[in-house]
């Protein structure tokens, strides 16, 4: 009996680790070609190759899943220049690029979240921007400027609610 579960899908397949997508569909096509149940005459044959299809199958989602991992963080770069570049971006008014390239970041941290919150607050997000400095004083609640940050953006969703909010607001707190 073949085992069904190979922790490398990529050697299931014949492919080097790392081989992408459209190599995975490629490998995988060839092989059920060449395994197929309908192929054998003999029970026994039969049961091997539709093990072997099963094989194939949990290989093939197991690689294309990682395949394309690497299709999406191909153009991922370091935290800190996806922050000194969302900067500068920021610096010459250009908001939504600076969001684009912050968000190239392969991680984030207290003062990435916190640098978005800049951002979407100048693109009037005030809710969004809220829960970008809520997250940074998560992961570093001692800051004050992440806490001032997440105030401000309290108050102007607050401000920036329609009139008709306000006015109901207002019945009901009569």
């Amino acid at each position: 009996m073949i085992p069904l579960y190979d922790p490398n899908p990529f050697a299931v397949l014949g492919l080097r680790p790392g081989a992408d997508a459209q190599e995975v569909r490629t490998a995988y096509r060839t092989l059920v070609k060449r395994c197929h149940p309908d192929q054998f005459q003999d029970p026994q044959q039969q049961k091997a190759a539709q093990e072997k299809l099963i094989q194939l199958n949990l290989a093939y989602e197991a690689a294309l899943k990682l395949a394309s991992r690497h299709t999406v963080g191909f153009n991922l770069i370091s935290q800190e220049e996806a922050k000194h570049f969302a900067q500068r971006l920021v610096d010459q008014g250009n908001l939504e690029s600076a969001l684009r390239q912050l968000n190239r970041a392969d991680s984030k941290d207290a003062d990435w979240y916190y640098l978005q919150g800049n951002i979407l607050m100048a693109l009037k997000q005030y809710e969004t921007a809220h829960q970008s400095y809520r997250e940074a004083v998560r992961r570093d609640p001692d800051n004050r400027k992440y806490r001032e940050g997440a105030l401000d953006a309290a108050l102007a969703m607050k401000k920036a609610r329609p009139l008709g909010t306000k006015i109901l607001d207002w019945v009901k707190r009569k």
